[in-house]
């Protein structure tokens, strides 16, 4: 097992929710400029007749985006760890030019990494799982989706449509969940520290891998707790009543008012985060009968070209291998 951290974390990753009442520090609304940047290199991509995903990061020129997208990049690494980019007009983009530019913007960023064994690179986030079956996808259900993180360095949603009423998307810092496990239930953090059974993480079988891990000076982290009672019960490994404890401890920190940024994310809004240092959910939503108008999110897993190194015991999880031909 890897050094457990034992002091707490300062700095502007530790936020809570009184840090951030003032939305203009962590939503940027794009310029025109940014925007019309967009729709030529949209242009730029379709007269090439590459469609997505077979263009590069050198088919989509974005000069306009080049400051915002580095400023983005540093605050999701070593700022607040998350960030909304809002006002991408997307109700006058067919689906195909929606892929086009959310992809390319990524493609500035990192590299985008495939989210499932069929390869895809962009998610449809929306209602179409069974609840019933333990191994559909949270995301694909209308129900409360608890605190957790993806296995990529970053994650980004771009929302298409908002539900008839419900579905409002949270965030929580990782440091401030850690602050307060560290001040007021110390007991449980061997346990995090300690290997995991972890389920749908790019590979066949579950692997050992801690939930917390610190390394070159920064907490990286790692959790949903379905996907670990998943992969503990592939393995055949039963959780025991010490780690039930800690996982239980930690959702009811995490789940913590004052710890958390609810917001309703709007048609246009893009928001990103660093999966090693903010956990992300979502209420439970109603939708509408209509297919058409029913919610609909697009999600990115990009690897970073920033990112923080990690310990040998807490590998890097980007996305899923290549599907096998």
């Amino acid at each position: 097992m890897c050094a457990i951290l034992n002091h707490r974390i300062t700095g502007r990753s530790a936020w809570v929710t009184t840090d951030l009442a003032d939305e203009t520090g962590w939503v940027r609304i794009l310029t025109q400029d940014e925007i019309g940047s967009l729709d030529r290199a949209l242009h730029q991509v379709k007269s090439s007749g590459k469609p997505f995903p077979n263009f590069t990061k050198d088919d989509f020129h974005i000069p306009e985006l080049v400051e915002l997208l580095s400023e983005l990049s540093e605050e999701l690494e070593n700022g607040r760890g998350f960030s909304v980019m809002r006002g991408l007009p997307v109700e006058r983009y067919t689906d195909d030019e929606i892929n086009i530019i959310y992809y390319g913007i990524g493609l500035k960023l990192g590299i985008p990494v495939r989210q499932n064994p069929r390869g895809d690179l962009l998610g449809n986030v929306m209602n179409v799982g069974d609840l019933a079956d333990k191994s559909t996808r949270v995301y694909e259900t209308n129900a409360y989706l608890p605190y957790h993180t993806d296995p990529s360095d970053v994650v980004g949603l771009l929302c298409l449509r908002q539900a008839k009423s419900g579905g409002l998307s949270s965030l929580v810092s990782v440091a401030s969940v850690y602050n307060q496990l560290l001040s007021d239930h110390p007991d449980t953090l061997e346990a995090l520290y300690a290997p995991w059974f972890y389920a749908h993480l790019g590979e066949d079988l579950p692997t050992p891998s801690p939930l917390f891990s610190y390394h070159q000076g920064k907490l990286a982290f790692r959790y949903l707790r379905q996907y670990i009672e998943l992969g503990h019960e592939m393995m055949n490994v039963p959780l025991t009543q010490k780690q039930i404890h800690a996982l239980d401890v930690l959702d009811q920190v995490t789940a913590q008012d004052h710890l958390r940024l609810s917001m309703l994310m709007r048609p246009g809004d893009l928001q990103w985060a660093n999966n090693y240092a903010v956990m992300h959910s979502r209420t439970d939503f109603e939708d509408f009968d209509e297919p058409e108008r029913r919610r609909k999110k697009l999600r990115l897993w990009l690897k970073m070209p920033n990112a923080r190194e990690l310990a040998p015991d807490f590998p890097g999880r980007n996305g899923f291998p290549a599907p096998k031909r």
